[in-house]
């Protein structure tokens, strides 16, 4: 990925921050020998330093790629809009060149796989306690007389320990500041999907 210094995140809490308020990602593992990788979709829980859980089906594909090679890649994209051509025109409107504005953060981390029913149980409790803190849930648990007990043989569990980072916050960094002002106007103007969202990273990082 491509990052100029003006869209690079300021520092780490910067993207601890924006991470920590966007849960679903895409997890990458390309294994060995592999002509192309394997992407899954999926919802995780990120502990605002370096751990990242969450589960999938046991039938899922990526985990012959994963055992081989225990590394992985998560994508994690927000914010993100289309910028006009004319809107991000210097002059000419009719010569204006367009772009996109986006959040997004790539983590490459170690894999660790989780198929003890205990650790699996406490695994999907964490996830549970972020997605629903106030949820009426029971917690899971592995007793054999437990009725999730036979449910966690569908799943296996993934604990992703981030070993780099790679952050981006386009945002018209490289642009003056009435440029931006003038590109905010008509994002709030427009108020389509996620305008919003990028207006106030625009705003943030002006």
């Amino acid at each position: 990925m491509l990052i100029h210094p003006w869209d690079a995140a300021a520092s780490d809490p910067e993207w601890r921050e924006w991470l920590s308020g966007h849960d679903f990602g895409q997890l990458i593992a390309g294994g060995r020998g592999r002509d192309l990788p394997v992407v899954t979709p999926a919802h995780f829980a990120f502990d605002g330093d370096r751990t990242v859980v969450t589960h999938l089906a046991r039938p899922n594909p990526i985990w012959p790629l994963l055992e081989e090679h225990p590394r992985a890649l998560l994508t994690v994209i927000g914010d993100y809009t289309y910028i006009r051509a004319d809107w991000n025109a210097t002059a000419d409107p009719a010569y204006g060149v367009p772009t996109s504005y986006y959040a997004t953060v790539q983590l490459e981390g170690d894999v660790r796989l989780v198929d003890d029913p205990a650790a699996k149980a406490a695994l999907l409790d964490q996830q549970l306690r972020h997605f629903e803190p106030d949820g009426l849930r029971a917690p899971v648990s592995a007793a054999p007389d437990a009725p999730d007990r036979r449910l966690l043989p569908g799943i296996r569990g993934i604990e992703f320990t981030v070993t780099g980072v790679r952050a981006k916050f386009k945002f018209g960094g490289n642009r003056t500041a009435e440029d931006r002002e003038r590109i905010g106007a008509r994002l709030a103007e427009r108020g389509g999907p996620l305008d919003e969202e990028a207006l106030a990273q625009l705003r943030r990082r002006g």
